[in-house]
């Protein structure tokens, strides 16, 4: 067996075109979706990733407001940011890039963002209208990961969805997400992560299982069910090179699987631009 290739880069081109749609019927009314970013530290990976996610906002169309402070900023500087994002009308939505360097609470400055402009899914608000089954701002990778699943149609509904990680930005909300009574979702979801023994218990028995550890190649084809789908969202870097949490090997065994490289990265970033043009939309309503 060699597994379907989950293929972001794919999916998220056509998200893409939707939203380029839905941006010029903004445009027509002379509005012109905004994201903004805050990036403290010179974080190599979290640079890349703002630079990335600008360039995707200007292939589009919309409007990018881009703000760097340097690692010796102190709290008030970052609260003085989110509190001018919040008031800038160009601004739709936006995201505080996390990691921070240490020293800096980057909860604090989350839970000041207003929660309709908060472009990751991830302030507390957000997350709680995700736990309710109300419409609200969606983690980005999460949101991602399901509409992944929905373009390949992977069957969900009823499925055991094995989720390695407990994160604030894959494996709590995925979760909730998969468990809800709505279309791509309906699922009996295992959350399981590095404390736990014998993961490969659970991980055998999931319909679908996605990684979201930040562990490098964790997930080996002996702990794969034969035919399941694998979504390997956790990434580690070892020296330059970027690690998927999946192991080559679970290619020959898994029936659909997501690659390393354009997978669930370009989903992030694409639904990303969704939360934005969605603000926008409201914005104008």
């Amino acid at each position: 067996m060699t597994a379907i290739k989950l293929d972001g880069e794919l999916v998220a081109a056509e998200i893409k075109n939707d939203l380029r749609i839905r941006i010029e019927a903004l445009a027509d009314r002379g509005i012109t979706p905004g994201l903004g970013t805050l990036l403290v530290g010179d974080d190599g990976p979290s640079a890349n990733y703002v630079a990335m996610k600008h360039r995707d906002s200007q292939e589009l169309g919309m409007g990018s407001r881009e703000v760097r402070l340097p690692a010796t900023a102190r709290q008030y500087e970052i609260d003085a940011v989110v509190d001018d994002f919040n008031d800038d009308p160009s601004v739709d939505a936006y995201i505080i890039q996390y990691p921070f360097p240490k020293g800096l609470d980057y909860e604090a400055a989350l839970i000041r963002v207003l929660p309709e402009k908060d472009a990751d899914g991830l302030h507390p608000v957000n997350l709680g209208k995700l736990v309710q089954g109300v419409d609200a701002p969606v983690a980005c990778t999460p949101a991602g990961i399901q509409l992944l699943l929905k373009h390949y149609e992977v069957p969900v509904k009823g499925k055991h969805v094995v989720i390695v990680g407990r994160g604030l930005t894959i494996g709590r909300p995925l979760a909730n997400l998969m468990a809800l009574k709505r279309d791509m979702a309906n699922a009996a979801v295992t959350v399981v992560h590095t404390g736990v023994e014998d993961i490969g218990h659970y991980t055998r028995q999931a319909d679908i299982l996605i990684a979201a550890a930040g562990a490098p190649r964790m997930i080996t084809a002996d702990m794969v069910k034969p035919g399941a789908a694998v979504v390997a969202a956790g990434v580690s870097f070892e020296g330059p090179k970027l690690v998927s949490d999946v192991d080559e090997s679970v290619e020959e065994i898994a029936g659909w699987l997501s690659p390393r490289i354009g997978g669930v990265g370009p989903m992030t970033r694409t639904l990303l631009m969704a939360n934005t043009v969605a603000a926008a939309e409201r914005s104008a309503s």
